[in-house]
């Protein structure tokens, strides 16, 4: 039995979901983030809220397919989705007006990926 790439099955199941909503809603954006997870963890960006801060404007979208990190300030309302966010990045962002979410309640808000910036 071959030993599968992915043992989170949180991740596995974002994986799929992800790929099928690019399929579903015609999104690439989907399959990119869905492609960028499947790969290496040491691949995966950890993005800080300073560069989330830096190029974000006030209320835009924006996915990191990665980890969302607290380090820096943000003082503009922007909504976040994330595979994994520090506690206090999601504190961080709710202060500012904004929301932080997982990434697929992210996706499923956003299904055709329109506004949406990848940061990471």
């Amino acid at each position: 039995m071959p030993i599968p790439l992915k043992t989170n099955p949180e991740l596995d199941r974002t994986v799929r979901e992800l790929k099928a909503l690019s399929r579903e809603h015609g999104a690439p954006i989907w399959r990119a983030v869905a492609e960028r997870l499947a790969g290496p963890r040491r691949n995966w960006p950890e993005v800080n809220l300073s560069r989330v801060a830096r190029h974000a404007p006030k209320g835009s979208t924006v996915v990191v397919p990665g980890v969302l990190l607290s380090s820096g300030t943000l003082s503009v309302p922007i909504t976040v989705g994330a595979f994994r966010a520090s506690g206090a990045a999601r504190r961080k962002v709710e202060a500012a007006g904004g929301h932080a979410l997982s990434l697929l309640d992210f996706a499923r808000q956003h299904p055709k990926g329109a506004g949406v910036r990848i940061l990471g």
